[in-house]
């Protein structure tokens, strides 16, 4: 088995990407590489992306800079000046492999130089981030039926992204600990996207039928979706079967959907969907997340509590588990920090985002 594969840290990698690939950089630290962020001497963008720990702007607190750019080092070098392209050689010259390129460099002519490395680019990045969502085909099956179109927040999809650009490079790396050969990977941003979009064409392909916003309402079973209660929101999807709607409506209590038989079958509770939400909404707000999770997962309902970004910080099995742990940020405090689902596989701690330029002279 190749060593890189078995985690003993024989890569070392320049990150030189641009937000939609970011996260590769990220997942190939928590496999153990050396992964270099090489960035500009005043701070990358990312860096400056909000939300910032604190609330209060500042370079080296940024969420995502800590969570994107942890277990990586910083070396601080301008690659538009003849002198920093010059340094920037001397660092490819000693590594595996580059995610990016200085704009300065052409990517065949550097690649004939050092046909050893892996180089890792991106297309269609300079598209801004909504458009690639939209083309993509994914805007058209997120929000609410017969509203506008809603992109999913938080910048979700460059997480996806940077998988895919995370998964091509270690492919790359496996070739050239194979073979002693490097190769350019180039890595489209909507295509990336445009692979989660596979099932609804496939449905489409096979059935005629598309998949349209649904929002909450019926995208799975006929009953199915986020419904808002007294403390927050919770998801359900009753399942197919009268005697599961039977169990359901013992629970609910509610007069009008009992009263229609026809509501035991599926199809029908497909044609009436709308209705059944307006009744369902008003019960649901009679409820209290936990409990209505608790009772619903009882009866043998596929149920769970929509978590925000704050309840997962707290997550007492994510805890338990070591999804997150409690690190001291200097400068800022403790903050709890995801260990990263292939650093915990490892066993292997990753290290805190570093403070820019932290390894220029190392």
């Amino acid at each position: 088995m190749p060593n890189w594969v078995k985690g003993n840290n024989v890569a070392r990698i320049l990150d030189l990407s641009p937000h939609a690939a970011i996260y590769a950089g990220r997942l190939l630290a928590e496999a153990g590489h050396d992964v270099i962020r090489v960035e500009h001497p005043a701070g990358d963008a990312i860096r400056r992306l909000a939300p910032y720990l604190g609330g209060k702007p500042h370079i080296e607190y940024g969420a995502y800079h800590q969570f994107f750019n942890a277990g990586k080092r910083s070396f601080a070098l301008d690659t538009s000046t003849s002198e920093g392209l010059e340094v920037f050689r001397h660092l490819a010259a000693t590594s595996e492999a580059i995610i990016g390129l200085p704009s300065a460099l052409n990517a065949e002519a550097f690649h004939a130089e050092q046909p050893r490395l892996v180089l890792g680019l991106l297309s269609n990045d300079e598209i801004p981030e909504i458009c690639q969502y939209a083309r993509s085909g994914m805007l058209a099956l997120t929000g609410q039926p017969g509203r506008t179109p809603m992109l999913m927040g938080g910048h979700v999809i460059y997480a996806a992204t940077g998988l895919w650009v995370g998964v091509a490079m270690a492919s790359a790396l496996l070739v050239q600990d194979l073979t002693g050969t490097g190769q350019i990977v180039t890595i489209n941003v909507q295509q990336c996207l445009e692979v989660f979009n596979e099932q609804a064409i496939g449905t489409y392909a096979s059935t005629g039928r598309l998949s349209n916003r649904r929002g909450y309402r019926g995208a799975i079973t006929a009953v199915s979706g986020a419904f808002q209660c007294s403390d927050g929101w919770w998801m359900l999807s009753v399942p197919n079967g009268a005697d599961r709607w039977s169990r359901f409506l013992d629970w609910v209590q509610d007069p009008v959907l009992a009263a229609d038989p026809s509501f035991a079958e599926e199809e029908h509770r497909n044609v009436a969907k709308d209705l059944i939400f307006d009744r369902l909404d008003r019960w649901s707000m009679t409820l209290k997340k936990v409990e209505a999770v608790d009772e619903a997962q009882s009866q043998g309902i596929t149920s769970t509590p929509v978590s925000t970004p704050v309840d997962l910080a707290d997550d007492p099995q994510l805890v338990h588990r070591g999804f997150l742990r409690a690190e001291n940020l200097p400068g800022f405090g403790s903050v709890q920090v995801p260990a990263g689902a292939i650093a915990s596989l490892f066993g292997r701690p990753i290290s805190l985002a570093p403070s820019l330029g932290e390894h220029t002279t190392c």
